[in-house]
């Protein structure tokens, strides 16, 4: 275990880059193995996530060869099924584009899961293989879980799934389903939520050749089989979900400081962060490959935030709130409860012992602000995000914050700590690999 120490900091300077996207790695690596031939992956993201999804593409028959800033990815015509369990760590997306994918290996596959995962929701997903003609079982010896894939293909046909429990249920079947034998057609019960992550998917495999259509209100995919991958050479874009983290330091802060490595025009839910800032009174600017937040002496002002299809975002709302002169809202966060910790319930319990007037609901949370916030020791109950939203927190409350099993962000941005020293932040420990 390790921890990080975080004092006050009056203000942040400086220029820094942001992480690679975690989810556009993922992606790019798995249409890549799917594709026959090479693909090259320029500026990928090197986490403990994007490390599950390497071990899941290598032990289906991928071959992947790792150079400095750039991975060379060898996909073939025929996977094979794994020989050795793999392990996809506490990697949610690993697991739900996987499992999809290794139905088409010729072998059967079994999918060992982390501790977290154990708790999530995976069951939808096996029932609409199911539909489509794929087996699959559980099983549990002690403490460990397993899910069982049996390769042959997939034959296709008609599913119909929820869309509002995760959206990498949608996008793994759109994976693997471009190669089953005839067309799927998947319909949502649901409303989608978190549309913009099944667009990634789109944007991604549309480079590889692929043809996928989606209805206009998101409630029906429609995938044409046998369609075939081709390679294609990419570059990993910033991630605004890890970006959002520093933008909101500067804000707190009161800074002027430049993120590097941020591509507003690409398909990122996340970077509403950038209008949500605005509406709370902090002065940015969007250039080309880069965000400026410029400081102000100001409180912030409060916030009504629906983060249904920005999830990611609400642990850095909940602390943006502390910070706000009134009451903040932040709904349409169900699904929080299904993540790597019940986030709801995490950032209710650590803002509270830094002082913050927080109050859980069933959705979302109600934040009084301005809170006059201490430090205290924080636990992020493993989650990468608690973590670096108590951190951000940290910067302007009083005293010390002490993050315990801080290593935590090595699951999307292991540098996160250091990013922060370099913008000036009190921060002691935190260098991680991945």
């Amino acid at each position: 275990m390790a921890n990080v120490i975080i004092g006050k900091t009056e203000q942040l300077k400086g220029d820094v880059c942001a992480p690679p996207s975690k989810s556009y790695t993922q992606r790019m690596l798995i249409a890549a193995s799917l594709s026959p031939g090479l693909s090259r992956i320029s500026g990928p993201l090197y986490s403990a996530d994007t490390d599950a999804t390497v071990r899941a593409i290598l032990a289906l028959g991928t071959k992947l060869d790792v150079t400095k800033g750039c991975w060379a990815v060898t996909g073939s015509q025929s996977m094979t099924g794994a020989t050795a369990p793999i392990d996809v760590g506490d990697s949610g997306a690993t697991l739900r584009f996987m499992i999809p994918v290794a139905a088409l290996a010729t072998g059967n596959s079994v999918f060992v899961l982390g501790g977290s995962l154990k708790q999530r929701p995976i069951e939808p997903l096996l029932a609409s293989l199911k539909d489509l003609g794929v087996k699959t079982s559980t099983s549990k010896t002690g403490s460990r879980s397993y899910i069982k894939v049996h390769g042959g293909g997939i034959p296709g046909g008609q599913t119909s799934i929820r869309g509002d429990l995760s959206s990498q249920f949608i996008s793994g079947l759109m994976f693997a389903c471009a190669k089953a034998q005839r067309d799927t057609e998947i319909t949502l019960t649901t409303e989608l939520e978190s549309k913009g992550y099944v667009e990634m998917t789109r944007e991604v495999l549309i480079k590889h050749g692929l043809n996928i259509s989606i209805s206009e209100d998101f409630r029906r995919v429609k995938i044409p089989g046998n369609q075939a991958y081709k390679p294609h050479d990419h570059r990993v874009p910033g991630d605004f979900s890890s970006a959002a983290f520093l933008l909101a330091s500067a804000a707190v802060t009161h800074s002027k400081v430049t993120v590097e490595n941020l591509d507003y025009s690409l398909v990122q839910a996340d970077k509403a962060i950038i209008h949500i800032l605005q509406q709370m009174g902090v002065q940015g600017k969007v250039c080309k490959n880069e965000i400026k937040i410029s400081g102000t002496n100001e409180l912030l002002k409060p916030i009504d935030a629906n983060v249904k299809h920005t999830p990611d975002l609400a642990p850095v709302l909940a602390v943006l709130g502390c910070y706000a002169s009134g009451t903040s809202l932040i709904s349409g966060a169900k699904r929080l409860r299904l993540k790597e910790s019940d986030r709801l319930s995490s950032l209710y319990l650590e803002l509270t012992k830094m002082g913050a007037y927080v109050t859980e609901t069933e959705d979302g949370l109600v934040i009084r602000g301005p809170c006059k916030l201490r430090g205290a020791e924080i636990d992020p109950h493993n989650d990468h995000r608690i973590a670096m939203a108590c951190a951000v927190a940290a910067l302007g409350a009083e005293g010390k914050t002490v993050i315990r099993e801080a290593e935590s962000v090595k699951k999307s941005y292991p540098t996160f700590f250091i990013d922060l020293q370099r913008l000036g932040a009190d921060v002691v420990g935190g260098k991680f690999d991945r």
